[in-house]
Protein backbone atom coordinates (compact mmCIF):
# COMPACT_ATOMS: atom_id res chain seq x y z
CA UNK A 1 0.00 0.00 0.00
CA UNK A 2 1.30 3.55 -0.72
CA UNK A 3 -0.31 6.89 0.40
CA UNK A 4 -0.16 9.76 -1.85
CA UNK A 5 0.87 13.11 0.35
CA UNK A 6 2.07 15.37 -2.45
CA UNK A 7 -1.22 17.48 -2.17
CA UNK A 8 -3.00 18.47 1.27
CA UNK A 9 -6.19 17.09 -0.55
CA UNK A 10 -4.99 13.42 -1.03
CA UNK A 11 -3.71 12.99 2.60
CA UNK A 12 -4.68 9.50 3.46
CA UNK A 13 -5.92 7.74 0.32
CA UNK A 14 -4.37 4.47 -0.37
CA UNK A 15 -3.26 2.64 -3.25
CA UNK A 16 -3.10 -0.45 -4.13
CA UNK A 17 -1.07 -1.97 -7.28
CA UNK A 18 -1.18 1.00 -9.04
CA UNK A 19 -5.67 1.68 -8.03
CA UNK A 20 -6.71 3.88 -6.25
CA UNK A 21 -8.81 2.42 -3.17
CA UNK A 22 -12.71 3.64 -2.42
CA UNK A 23 -13.28 2.05 0.88
CA UNK A 24 -10.44 -0.40 0.06
CA UNK A 25 -12.06 -1.37 -3.18
CA UNK A 26 -10.03 -0.98 -6.17
CA UNK A 27 -11.20 1.80 -8.65
CA UNK A 28 -11.35 -0.16 -11.92
CA UNK A 29 -13.60 -3.12 -9.85
CA UNK A 30 -15.52 -0.24 -7.99
CA UNK A 31 -16.29 1.51 -11.76
CA UNK A 32 -17.71 -2.25 -12.55
CA UNK A 33 -19.37 -2.40 -9.72
CA UNK A 34 -21.14 0.62 -10.14
CA UNK A 35 -21.76 -0.73 -13.76
CA UNK A 36 -21.22 2.83 -15.53
CA UNK A 37 -19.40 5.73 -15.83
CA UNK A 38 -19.03 8.90 -14.23
CA UNK A 39 -19.85 8.35 -10.61
CA UNK A 40 -19.60 9.89 -7.56
CA UNK A 41 -18.02 7.84 -4.31
CA UNK A 42 -17.80 8.86 -0.99
CA UNK A 43 -15.73 6.81 1.47
CA UNK A 44 -18.05 5.91 4.90
CA UNK A 45 -14.63 5.48 6.19
CA UNK A 46 -13.18 9.04 5.51
CA UNK A 47 -16.68 10.00 7.20
CA UNK A 48 -16.35 8.28 10.07
CA UNK A 49 -12.45 9.49 10.57
CA UNK A 50 -14.01 13.08 9.91
CA UNK A 51 -16.82 12.76 12.69
CA UNK A 52 -14.34 11.41 15.22
CA UNK A 53 -11.49 14.43 14.75
CA UNK A 54 -14.55 16.68 15.43
CA UNK A 55 -15.85 14.99 18.17
CA UNK A 56 -12.17 14.38 19.26
CA UNK A 57 -11.03 18.32 19.09
CA UNK A 58 -14.66 20.28 19.58
CA UNK A 59 -16.26 20.72 22.81
CA UNK A 60 -18.57 17.79 24.40
CA UNK A 61 -21.87 20.50 25.21
CA UNK A 62 -21.50 21.64 21.49
CA UNK A 63 -23.73 20.55 19.18
CA UNK A 64 -22.92 18.93 15.69
CA UNK A 65 -25.61 19.53 12.88
CA UNK A 66 -24.94 18.32 9.53
CA UNK A 67 -25.78 21.22 6.31
CA UNK A 68 -27.50 18.81 4.09
CA UNK A 69 -26.84 21.31 1.37
CA UNK A 70 -23.46 20.32 0.92
CA UNK A 71 -24.63 16.55 0.01
CA UNK A 72 -28.08 15.89 0.33
CA UNK A 73 -27.62 11.77 -1.08
CA UNK A 74 -30.27 9.91 0.52
CA UNK A 75 -27.93 6.98 1.91
CA UNK A 76 -25.01 9.58 3.06
CA UNK A 77 -27.67 11.70 4.86
CA UNK A 78 -28.73 8.39 6.38
CA UNK A 79 -25.26 7.57 7.27
CA UNK A 80 -24.70 10.59 9.01
CA UNK A 81 -28.08 10.63 10.94
CA UNK A 82 -26.89 8.08 13.13
CA UNK A 83 -23.34 10.05 13.89
CA UNK A 84 -24.58 14.06 14.13
CA UNK A 85 -26.61 15.60 16.39
CA UNK A 86 -28.90 17.43 14.17
CA UNK A 87 -29.54 18.62 10.66
CA UNK A 88 -29.99 21.87 8.90
CA UNK A 89 -31.75 22.16 6.02
CA UNK A 90 -32.89 24.92 3.47
CA UNK A 91 -35.84 23.37 1.60
CA UNK A 92 -38.83 21.45 1.79
CA UNK A 93 -37.04 19.10 0.14
CA UNK A 94 -34.25 18.68 1.97
CA UNK A 95 -36.88 18.49 5.48
CA UNK A 96 -38.08 15.79 4.15
CA UNK A 97 -34.46 13.87 3.12
CA UNK A 98 -33.95 14.67 7.09
CA UNK A 99 -37.46 13.07 8.35
CA UNK A 100 -36.67 10.40 6.21
CA UNK A 101 -33.42 9.76 7.79
CA UNK A 102 -34.97 9.32 11.19
CA UNK A 103 -33.85 13.08 12.44
CA UNK A 104 -36.00 13.98 15.33
CA UNK A 105 -37.98 17.24 14.26
CA UNK A 106 -36.60 18.95 17.33
CA UNK A 107 -32.91 18.88 15.64
CA UNK A 108 -33.41 20.32 12.57
CA UNK A 109 -33.16 23.63 11.58
CA UNK A 110 -34.84 25.33 8.88
CA UNK A 111 -33.19 28.46 7.02
CA UNK A 112 -33.04 29.77 3.96
CA UNK A 113 -33.95 33.14 2.70
CA UNK A 114 -37.20 32.48 0.14
CA UNK A 115 -39.23 29.90 2.35
CA UNK A 116 -42.87 29.64 0.62
CA UNK A 117 -46.06 29.77 2.59
CA UNK A 118 -46.13 25.86 1.93
CA UNK A 119 -42.19 25.47 2.81
CA UNK A 120 -43.07 27.53 5.95
CA UNK A 121 -46.80 25.02 6.86
CA UNK A 122 -44.34 22.14 6.37
CA UNK A 123 -42.36 23.30 8.66
CA UNK A 124 -45.26 24.02 11.08
CA UNK A 125 -46.69 20.66 10.50
CA UNK A 126 -43.34 19.17 11.35
CA UNK A 127 -42.04 20.91 14.44
CA UNK A 128 -38.68 21.70 13.05
CA UNK A 129 -37.70 24.97 14.26
CA UNK A 130 -37.62 28.02 11.73
CA UNK A 131 -34.84 29.94 11.55
CA UNK A 132 -36.70 33.22 10.14
CA UNK A 133 -35.13 35.53 7.88
CA UNK A 134 -37.04 39.14 7.91
CA UNK A 135 -39.55 40.83 9.50
CA UNK A 136 -41.96 39.72 6.61
CA UNK A 137 -41.20 36.18 6.97
CA UNK A 138 -41.94 36.21 11.17
CA UNK A 139 -45.40 37.73 9.91
CA UNK A 140 -46.35 35.06 7.17
CA UNK A 141 -45.35 32.26 9.64
CA UNK A 142 -47.17 33.76 12.55
CA UNK A 143 -50.66 34.08 10.24
CA UNK A 144 -49.77 30.40 9.03
CA UNK A 145 -49.70 28.80 12.40
CA UNK A 146 -52.40 30.78 13.57
CA UNK A 147 -54.22 28.90 10.48
CA UNK A 148 -53.57 25.26 11.04
CA UNK A 149 -52.89 26.01 15.10
CA UNK A 150 -49.88 24.94 15.37
CA UNK A 151 -47.02 26.65 18.29
CA UNK A 152 -44.17 27.44 15.99
CA UNK A 153 -40.37 27.12 16.79
CA UNK A 154 -38.39 29.88 16.10
CA UNK A 155 -35.16 31.57 15.83
CA UNK A 156 -33.69 34.55 14.10
CA UNK A 157 -31.19 34.45 11.44
CA UNK A 158 -29.27 37.31 12.37
CA UNK A 159 -26.95 39.28 9.31
CA UNK A 160 -24.28 40.32 11.33
CA UNK A 161 -22.35 43.51 11.68
CA UNK A 162 -18.66 42.13 10.92
CA UNK A 163 -17.56 39.18 8.01
CA UNK A 164 -15.17 36.71 8.34
CA UNK A 165 -12.60 37.70 6.29
CA UNK A 166 -10.61 34.96 3.56
CA UNK A 167 -14.40 33.25 3.55
CA UNK A 168 -14.70 31.67 0.08
CA UNK A 169 -18.39 33.09 -0.04
CA UNK A 170 -19.01 36.00 2.07
CA UNK A 171 -22.63 35.29 4.09
CA UNK A 172 -22.54 37.83 6.48
CA UNK A 173 -22.15 41.97 7.33
CA UNK A 174 -23.22 44.33 4.69
CA UNK A 175 -25.98 44.19 2.53
CA UNK A 176 -27.35 40.50 2.56
CA UNK A 177 -30.01 38.65 1.11
CA UNK A 178 -29.51 36.49 3.93
CA UNK A 179 -31.07 37.25 7.81
CA UNK A 180 -32.02 40.14 9.48
CA UNK A 181 -29.46 42.97 10.15
CA UNK A 182 -27.96 43.57 13.51
CA UNK A 183 -29.55 46.59 14.26
CA UNK A 184 -32.74 46.12 12.61
CA UNK A 185 -33.43 42.69 15.36
CA UNK A 186 -34.74 44.80 18.32
CA UNK A 187 -37.18 45.30 15.99
CA UNK A 188 -37.92 42.19 14.86
CA UNK A 189 -37.71 40.46 18.45
CA UNK A 190 -40.28 43.52 19.65
CA UNK A 191 -42.59 42.30 16.73
CA UNK A 192 -42.59 38.80 17.59
CA UNK A 193 -43.44 39.24 21.39
CA UNK A 194 -46.14 41.30 19.83
CA UNK A 195 -47.62 38.67 18.20
CA UNK A 196 -46.92 36.45 20.91
CA UNK A 197 -44.68 34.42 19.63
CA UNK A 198 -41.67 32.60 21.47
CA UNK A 199 -38.32 33.45 19.72
CA UNK A 200 -35.74 30.80 21.18
CA UNK A 201 -32.54 32.16 19.73
CA UNK A 202 -30.34 33.53 16.94
CA UNK A 203 -28.43 31.82 14.06
CA UNK A 204 -25.41 34.03 12.64
CA UNK A 205 -23.11 32.72 10.06
CA UNK A 206 -20.69 35.11 8.61
CA UNK A 207 -18.84 33.14 5.63
CA UNK A 208 -18.06 29.65 4.55
CA UNK A 209 -14.59 28.18 2.99
CA UNK A 210 -12.40 29.91 5.41
CA UNK A 211 -8.88 27.81 6.11
CA UNK A 212 -7.90 30.38 9.01
CA UNK A 213 -8.33 29.05 12.45
CA UNK A 214 -7.33 32.59 14.24
CA UNK A 215 -10.35 34.29 11.64
CA UNK A 216 -12.39 31.42 12.96
CA UNK A 217 -11.88 31.99 16.68
CA UNK A 218 -12.37 36.02 16.12
CA UNK A 219 -15.53 35.55 14.60
CA UNK A 220 -16.67 33.00 16.96
CA UNK A 221 -16.14 35.34 19.84
CA UNK A 222 -17.96 38.35 18.03
CA UNK A 223 -21.10 36.21 17.10
CA UNK A 224 -21.49 34.64 21.02
CA UNK A 225 -20.78 39.03 21.70
CA UNK A 226 -24.12 40.01 18.73
CA UNK A 227 -25.86 36.91 20.50
CA UNK A 228 -25.97 37.88 24.29
CA UNK A 229 -26.72 41.10 23.62
CA UNK A 230 -29.35 40.54 21.64
CA UNK A 231 -30.55 37.70 24.09
CA UNK A 232 -31.64 40.42 26.84
CA UNK A 233 -34.10 41.43 24.51
CA UNK A 234 -36.20 38.12 24.59
CA UNK A 235 -39.28 37.67 26.29
CA UNK A 236 -37.33 34.15 28.35
CA UNK A 237 -33.79 32.79 28.35
CA UNK A 238 -31.81 31.91 24.89
CA UNK A 239 -32.69 28.11 24.15
CA UNK A 240 -30.61 28.21 21.30
CA UNK A 241 -27.21 29.65 19.26
CA UNK A 242 -26.42 28.62 15.73
CA UNK A 243 -22.76 29.74 15.58
CA UNK A 244 -22.42 28.57 11.66
CA UNK A 245 -19.38 26.99 11.01
CA UNK A 246 -17.58 28.17 7.49
CA UNK A 247 -14.58 25.55 8.13
CA UNK A 248 -12.56 24.97 5.15
CA UNK A 249 -10.91 22.59 3.28
CA UNK A 250 -7.97 22.39 1.48
CA UNK A 251 -8.55 22.28 -2.64
CA UNK A 252 -5.11 23.72 -4.00
CA UNK A 253 -1.89 23.13 -3.42
CA UNK A 254 -0.93 25.91 -1.69
CA UNK A 255 -3.75 25.72 0.50
CA UNK A 256 -2.93 24.60 4.78
CA UNK A 257 -5.97 22.58 6.31
CA UNK A 258 -7.63 24.39 8.64
CA UNK A 259 -6.37 23.69 12.56
CA UNK A 260 -9.21 22.04 14.15
CA UNK A 261 -7.26 22.46 17.16
CA UNK A 262 -6.41 25.86 17.97
CA UNK A 263 -10.77 26.21 16.57
CA UNK A 264 -11.69 23.60 19.44
CA UNK A 265 -9.99 25.73 21.90
CA UNK A 266 -12.01 28.76 20.82
CA UNK A 267 -15.50 26.97 21.11
CA UNK A 268 -14.23 26.02 24.13
CA UNK A 269 -14.14 29.68 25.85
CA UNK A 270 -17.33 30.16 23.63
CA UNK A 271 -19.22 27.24 24.97
CA UNK A 272 -18.45 28.00 28.68
CA UNK A 273 -19.28 31.52 28.28
CA UNK A 274 -22.46 31.10 27.15
CA UNK A 275 -23.83 28.78 29.65
CA UNK A 276 -22.82 30.99 32.26
CA UNK A 277 -24.74 33.73 30.86
CA UNK A 278 -27.06 31.73 29.43
CA UNK A 279 -27.22 28.43 30.99
CA UNK A 280 -30.07 27.48 28.75
CA UNK A 281 -29.05 27.93 25.30
CA UNK A 282 -27.75 25.12 23.37
CA UNK A 283 -24.82 25.67 21.18
CA UNK A 284 -24.92 24.33 17.77
CA UNK A 285 -22.06 24.29 15.29
CA UNK A 286 -23.26 23.60 11.80
CA UNK A 287 -20.84 21.95 8.91
CA UNK A 288 -21.35 20.77 5.85
CA UNK A 289 -18.45 20.89 3.56
CA UNK A 290 -16.20 19.91 6.48
CA UNK A 291 -17.79 16.83 7.05
CA UNK A 292 -18.29 15.44 3.38
CA UNK A 293 -16.18 17.65 0.70
CA UNK A 294 -13.18 15.53 1.61
CA UNK A 295 -14.75 12.24 1.64
CA UNK A 296 -16.00 12.13 -2.02
CA UNK A 297 -14.47 11.70 -5.79
CA UNK A 298 -15.72 12.22 -8.94
CA UNK A 299 -14.63 9.39 -10.99
CA UNK A 300 -15.00 9.95 -14.78
CA UNK A 301 -13.31 7.92 -17.86
CA UNK A 302 -11.37 9.23 -20.95
CA UNK A 303 -13.33 8.38 -24.21
CA UNK A 304 -10.83 10.08 -26.34
CA UNK A 305 -7.18 11.17 -26.25
CA UNK A 306 -5.84 14.04 -28.74
CA UNK A 307 -3.25 16.71 -29.52
CA UNK A 308 -4.23 19.84 -30.94
CA UNK A 309 -1.47 22.28 -31.98
CA UNK A 310 1.03 20.15 -29.48
CA UNK A 311 -1.40 20.14 -26.75
CA UNK A 312 -3.16 17.43 -25.06
CA UNK A 313 -6.43 16.60 -24.22
CA UNK A 314 -7.98 13.89 -22.46
CA UNK A 315 -12.18 14.28 -23.14
CA UNK A 316 -13.41 12.25 -20.52
CA UNK A 317 -17.43 11.05 -20.47
CA UNK A 318 -17.89 13.39 -17.30
CA UNK A 319 -17.87 16.94 -17.07
CA UNK A 320 -19.49 20.50 -15.56
CA UNK A 321 -22.51 19.09 -15.82
CA UNK A 322 -21.94 16.62 -13.18
CA UNK A 323 -19.18 18.99 -11.03
CA UNK A 324 -19.16 22.84 -12.16
CA UNK A 325 -17.00 23.36 -9.07
CA UNK A 326 -14.67 21.29 -10.49
CA UNK A 327 -14.57 23.20 -13.33
CA UNK A 328 -13.84 25.97 -11.71
CA UNK A 329 -17.49 28.14 -12.73
CA UNK A 330 -18.88 27.76 -9.07
CA UNK A 331 -17.32 31.14 -7.20
CA UNK A 332 -13.72 30.78 -8.37
CA UNK A 333 -12.36 34.11 -9.33
CA UNK A 334 -8.93 32.60 -10.20
CA UNK A 335 -9.61 29.27 -12.01
CA UNK A 336 -7.51 26.56 -10.55
CA UNK A 337 -7.60 22.50 -10.84
CA UNK A 338 -8.93 20.56 -8.18
CA UNK A 339 -6.58 18.14 -7.27
CA UNK A 340 -6.69 14.71 -9.54
CA UNK A 341 -5.10 11.35 -10.74
CA UNK A 342 -5.17 9.13 -13.50
CA UNK A 343 -6.57 6.66 -11.08
CA UNK A 344 -5.79 3.38 -12.95
CA UNK A 345 -2.12 4.91 -12.55
CA UNK A 346 -1.24 5.51 -9.29
CA UNK A 347 2.22 5.63 -8.58
CA UNK A 348 3.14 6.44 -12.38
CA UNK A 349 4.94 9.53 -12.78
CA UNK A 350 4.02 12.22 -14.70
CA UNK A 351 5.71 12.52 -18.17
CA UNK A 352 3.21 15.20 -19.68
CA UNK A 353 0.82 18.04 -19.25
CA UNK A 354 -2.33 17.31 -20.45
CA UNK A 355 -5.82 19.22 -20.22
CA UNK A 356 -8.96 17.09 -19.11
CA UNK A 357 -12.15 18.03 -20.82
CA UNK A 358 -15.63 16.95 -20.55
CA UNK A 359 -18.23 15.97 -23.75
CA UNK A 360 -20.08 19.53 -23.37
CA UNK A 361 -20.06 21.61 -26.57
CA UNK A 362 -18.35 24.55 -24.46
CA UNK A 363 -14.86 25.42 -23.70
CA UNK A 364 -15.75 26.23 -19.88
CA UNK A 365 -15.87 22.36 -19.85
CA UNK A 366 -12.64 21.88 -18.73
CA UNK A 367 -11.85 19.62 -15.32
CA UNK A 368 -8.02 20.25 -15.34
CA UNK A 369 -5.76 22.67 -17.20
CA UNK A 370 -2.57 21.63 -18.29
CA UNK A 371 -2.14 19.01 -15.48
CA UNK A 372 0.87 17.20 -14.62
CA UNK A 373 -0.03 13.65 -15.31
CA UNK A 374 1.12 10.06 -16.13
CA UNK A 375 0.51 9.04 -19.63
CA UNK A 376 -3.50 8.54 -19.87
CA UNK A 377 -5.33 6.25 -22.51
CA UNK A 378 -8.72 5.27 -23.99
CA UNK A 379 -10.81 3.81 -20.91
CA UNK A 380 -8.20 5.10 -18.04
CA UNK A 381 -10.55 6.65 -15.29
CA UNK A 382 -9.85 10.20 -13.91
CA UNK A 383 -10.65 10.67 -10.52
CA UNK A 384 -11.06 14.45 -9.10
CA UNK A 385 -10.95 14.59 -5.10
CA UNK A 386 -12.81 17.26 -2.76
CA UNK A 387 -15.82 16.40 -4.64
CA UNK A 388 -17.69 15.67 -1.53
CA UNK A 389 -19.55 18.25 -1.68
CA UNK A 390 -21.28 20.89 -3.73
CA UNK A 391 -21.27 18.44 -6.49
CA UNK A 392 -23.75 16.93 -8.01
CA UNK A 393 -26.76 19.04 -6.67
CA UNK A 394 -24.79 22.44 -7.53
CA UNK A 395 -24.27 21.21 -10.93
CA UNK A 396 -26.40 22.05 -14.18
CA UNK A 397 -27.33 18.52 -14.89
CA UNK A 398 -30.10 19.27 -17.78
CA UNK A 399 -27.30 21.09 -20.02
CA UNK A 400 -27.11 19.16 -23.05
CA UNK A 401 -29.41 16.44 -21.77
CA UNK A 402 -26.66 13.90 -21.07
CA UNK A 403 -27.70 11.33 -18.35
CA UNK A 404 -27.40 11.85 -14.85
CA UNK A 405 -24.06 10.27 -12.89
CA UNK A 406 -23.98 7.43 -10.33
CA UNK A 407 -23.70 7.90 -6.38
CA UNK A 408 -22.36 5.39 -4.35
CA UNK A 409 -21.13 5.28 -0.56
CA UNK A 410 -18.41 2.91 -0.53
Amino acid sequence: MTERDDHPALKGWQSREGELLVGNVPITSLARRVGRTPFFAYDRARLKTRIAELRAELPERLTLHYAIKANPMAALVCFLAERVDGFDVASAGELTKALDAGMAPSKIGFAGPGKTDQELTQALAAGVLVEVESGGELARLSGLAADIGATPRIALRINPDFQLKGSGMRMGGGAQQFGIDAEDAPQIIADGRARGLEIQGFHIFAGSQNLNAETIAEVQTKTLDLALRLADLLASPMRYLNLGGGFGIPYFPKDRPLDLARVGESLATVVDTLAEAQPQARPVLELGRYIVGEAGLYVTRVIDRKVSRGEVFLVTDGGLHHHLAASGNFGQVIRRNFPLVIANRMGAAPQERASVVGCLCTPLDLLADKASLPRAEVGDLVAIFQSGAYGLTASPTAFLGHPDPAEVLV
